[in-house]
């Protein structure tokens, strides 16, 4: 064997040993990924019929718990075996329909760790808990603010943490605006409607003041509407709630004292609360059951290939994908 051809056989075997390790790898990271995706959906298959049903402890379930956890949307939110993201309004009114429709069911608690969401989503799920006749509790955890508390205080009852975060009444607009951006840059925004006011709120051009006062003035007809709901649920006198809804938050301490909580603690002390409604002895009396959503094989996939699509690119490109991003929320 020439020398020419020992080396030619030496090139190739360092050739193949370079393009050997990194299919390895990539093999082995996506069986890891295989093996993750099998055991969620292992978890989550076995929670829709396992729950998180203490009836199977106590006896039959007398009260359903519904959780508020993340921003409210509308909608079903996508889920999957990583959970899902945020409270889909349409999920939580659907389990306050098959609360009333259960008639062993005789309490609903809710438990809620939310900084609020859309404001119609937000009174979406506030409409249903009025239409309940079954008695409500709830209790807010970490956070209750903006269109979460208003759901709160559509219930019978509301306790919290002394360190929780509540209230936070008011509405809130906001949008991007590229039009300095793309004016450094050369960019010129073509302005192409029917109609005068149909852009507004676009990122790609100033606000005109015509159209802040339009805009304004509708955020000020949800503030109204959000304060008189407010203040009904809580019996709290308009001249009051308006000192009270300035937007900012307070905490379980200050809330008490401003009559937005009923008492401090979690979900024992809503079990107290319903327990004195249902004419109970006590707590123990109460076994507390979860609706569990049923998430099929392909909808489990797609809902973690949404949410990990949506982690890395969402913040960046959701503003610059829309023509008008104006999100107004509670």
């Amino acid at each position: 064997m020439t020398k020419k051809r020992v080396q030619n056989r030496v090139n190739n075997n360092v050739k193949k040993k370079k393009w050997i390790l990194p299919t390895v790898i990539v093999g082995v990271v996506v069986l890891v990924m295989i093996f993750i995706l099998l055991i969620g959906l292992i978890i989550s298959v076995s929670s829709q019929y396992a729950g998180s049903d203490s009836s199977k402890r106590f006896g039959k379930a007398n009260v359903v718990k519904i959780q508020l956890d993340g921003a409210i949307t509308m909608g079903a939110n996508s889920a999957s075996v990583f959970g899902s993201s945020g409270t889909s309004s349409d999920w939580v009114v659907e389990q306050i329909k098959m609360a009333n429709e259960d008639s062993l069911i005789k309490g609903i608690i809710f438990e809620i760790n939310s900084p609020g969401g859309t404001v119609v989503a937000s009174k979406e799920i506030v409409d249903a808990i009025k239409e309940t006749k079954k008695p409500t509790a709830s209790y807010i955890r970490e956070v209750g603010a903006s269109g979460a508390y208003w759901a709160a205080s559509a219930t019978d009852y509301i306790v919290a943490d002394e360190l929780s975060i509540t209230g936070s009444i008011g509405v809130i607009g906001s949008y991007l605006n590229f039009g300095g951006l793309l004016e450094n840059y050369n960019i010129t925004y073509e302005r192409l409607i029917a109609g005068h006011l149909k852009d507004a709120g676009s990122p790609y051009k100033e606000m005109t003041s015509e159209e802040k006062q339009i805009i304004q003035s509708k955020i000020n007809i949800m503030y109204d509407y959000f304060v008189d709901d407010v203040s009904q649920n809580r019996n709290i006198s308009r001249e009051k709630m308006e000192e009270i809804a300035t937007g900012m938050y307070y905490l379980g301490t200050e809330a008490l004292e401003l009559n937005l909580i009923d008492g401090y603690g979690g979900e024992d002390e809503g079990k107290d609360y319903i327990s004195l409604r249902l004419g109970l002895e006590s707590r123990e009396q109460i076994n507390v059951r979860e609706y569990q959503r049923k998430v099929s094989f392909l909808n489990s996939l797609y809902g973690a290939s949404v949410s990990i699509s949506q982690s890395v690119g969402r913040g960046i490109a959701s503003g610059l994908s829309e023509s008008n991003n104006l999100k107004i929320r509670a």
